[in-house]
This record gives structure tokens, C-alpha cells and sequence, in this order.
């Protein structure tokens, strides 16, 4: 069986591990909303990507009509 043949030591260890860190996410403005969003990922806002409508969201306000027109029995 394979064994390490030396000591891995701890300043190899933090040499190694500098590039695990976590970049920040870079955000663009929708071209429709104008809402920050990630590039390449349709926007969450109005669910438009690359100039069409991708996602069918519903309007909040509308959400919040059929909430008020629905009755409890």
C-alpha cells in the first residue's frame, strides 16, 4: 500500500488551500428591468434572458388581488 513519503507541513498546507477561496459573484443590470442579476442566468425579476421572455412569473401585485378575492368557506 502506498504511504505519503513526507510531511505535508502546515505553510504547504496554506500555499495549497489560497485558492479555495470563494470569489465574488459579478452582476449585471437586466436590460429590460434593470435589476442586478447574474450573467448567463435569467432574471429572477421579470424572467427574461438573452432579449425573450423565459420564465412565467407571476406579477406580485396580481398575487396579492387573488389573495383578497378568495374567501374562506
Amino acid at each position: 500500500m502506498a504511504l505519503p513519503g513526507h510531511r505535508r507541513t502546515s505553510s504547504h498546507k496554506r500555499r495549497r488551500a489560497s485558492h479555495f477561496a470563494m470569489k465574488k459573484a459579478t452582476l449585471a443590470a437586466c436590460p429590460k428591468c434593470k435589476q442586478p442579476r447574474m450573467q448567463h442566468i435569467a432574471c429572477a425579476n421579470c424572467g427574461t434572458y438573452a432579449g425573450r421572455q423565459v420564465l412565467q412569473l407571476e406579477n406580485p401585485l396580481a398575487k396579492k388581488d387573488s389573495k383578497k378575492t378568495t374567501k374562506k368557506k
